[in-house]
């Protein structure tokens, strides 16, 4: 049954209530006149009253009720149809927005423990990657419309164009050196350096450039050296050289080659941030980035290739992209499932982001409330709101019709009481 049919009866079932109470009051005139008939005709005339005070009552909500002077107070929902929105607005935010709330919400329901649970399930890891796929199926074909394609290019050059490659490099650079973390690259570089010196084949190599030196620079010389032998034996003293000069610096932390280091890397980074010759170096990279025809069709036939690839994975029953998603659905979903630390980590950090997200965001979402409702035609608002709670406001006219009839009993019997003592 529609809402409007569940309306419309009990408004007749009201208005029958009312037909009821007027019957009784006409069919009191035709009956002798005694105390019963009066009772009878106390109890219908009190009833009416009720009845039709509170159809005043439930029709002033809607609807203008052309009686003089009260009229003004009557069609209340569409006059104060910006109160409503202003107040309902306040009262979503307050009650349902404010931040504790929010937060309240997300300790109670344990929103990485619900994920965990929900992901460990395969039937849910299958339809997440099936949603992603036709998503990801999606972006692709929106991609291949000739006007979206422009305007990615326009966006890619413009943002190409507006970046100093030079300045950024360098304050990258920076970030990165911040605290002497580039010193931990040259450990590294040493570690590697230390490794290869310590191969044999390295040795092999450093021996054999000894001997063909001595061959090219001093050959009368070499042919009666036993060159092979000097060749080993140097290469053993260049490595055993430099591995001493490695091992200083690494144990070292003030090693003189750490310093020149730190002072290369400085003047490194000023040059990218300050040179005109790095910036004017810059700004011929990112023309030939933007403008080199062959470049630009050698990318684009990539992309062309990469795309093409994707559609027909995404396409395919056996889908390698579905399945490294499911895969990584279950495995997330187990990593949570089995680390409470992290649920907890995470948890805590969306209720960081939700505090510092949800004032911005009740303001807006009150401010679309009200707005909308504002917007809404007067007329339709009320229809709505009838619709809706109508029915419940229609047995308020069948409970005045009853509790008016009960009190006109009430009163006739107070009335009667004096008559009745003597």
């Amino acid at each position: 049954m529609t809402k409007e049919r569940e309306l419309d009866q009990s408004k007749r079932l009201a208005l029958a209530f009312f037909i009821g109470a007027a019957a009784l009051f006409v069919l009191s005139f035709f009956l002798p006149q005694t105390w019963w008939t009066g009772l009878l005709k106390a109890f219908s005339e009190a009833a009416m009253v009720g009845a039709l005070a509170d159809w005043f009552a439930v029709v002033a909500l809607f609807k203008r009720v052309p009686i003089p002077v009260v009229s003004r107070h009557t069609n209340i929902i569409p006059n104060n149809k910006a109160k409503i929105a202003d107040n309902l607005a306040l009262f979503v935010r307050e009650k349902f927005l404010d931040t504790e709330s929010i937060v309240g919400l997300i300790r109670k329901h344990d929103p990485a423990q619900k994920v965990a649970d929900w992901l460990v399930k395969p039937a849910n890891t299958e339809r997440m990657g099936h949603y992603l796929v036709k998503v990801a199926s999606w972006m692709l074909d929106f991609t291949e419309d000739t006007a979206i394609q422009n305007f990615l290019r326009k966006a890619v050059h413009s943002m190409v164009k507006s970046v100093d490659l030079s300045k950024s490099a360098g304050t990258i650079l920076e970030s990165l050196t911040r605290g002497g973390r580039h010193q931990e690259l040259l450990n590294e570089g040493i570690h590697q350096l230390a490794t290869l010196l310590d191969n044999e084949e390295t040795q092999s190599y450093i021996a054999q450039g000894i001997v063909d030196w001595l061959k090219e620079e001093y050959a009368f010389i070499e042919k009666m050296l036993p060159s092979e032998l000097i060749g080993r034996k140097g290469a053993d003293i260049a490595v055993r050289l430099a591995s001493g000069i490695l091992n200083k610096v690494s144990e070292d932390p003030h090693h003189p080659l750490r310093q020149r280091f730190d002072v290369f890397t400085a003047e490194f980074i000023a040059r990218l941030k300050a040179d005109p010759a790095f910036s004017e170096r810059s700004e011929e990279i990112k023309n030939y980035l933007l403008n080199d025809e062959a470049l630009n069709n050698y990318l684009a036939s990539l992309w062309n290739e990469l795309r093409a690839w994707l559609k027909r994975d995404l396409h395919s029953e056996n889908s390698m992209l579905r399945g490294r998603i499911e895969s990584v659905g279950a495995w997330l979903g187990q990593t949570l499932a089995e680390d409470p630390q992290l649920r907890q980590s995470l948890n805590e950090n969306l209720e960081l982001a939700s505090r510092a997200a949800a004032p911005e965001f009740a303001v807006f979402l009150t401010h679309h409330i009200a707005d909308t409702v504002k917007n809404w035609d007067s007329a339709e608002m009320s229809e709505q709101i009838e619709l809706n709670i109508g029915k419940d406001l229609q047995f308020i006219r069948i409970n005045g019709t009853i509790v008016g009839g009960l009190i006109g009993v009430i009163l006739y019997l107070l009335s009667s009481l004096p008559g009745m003592m003597h």
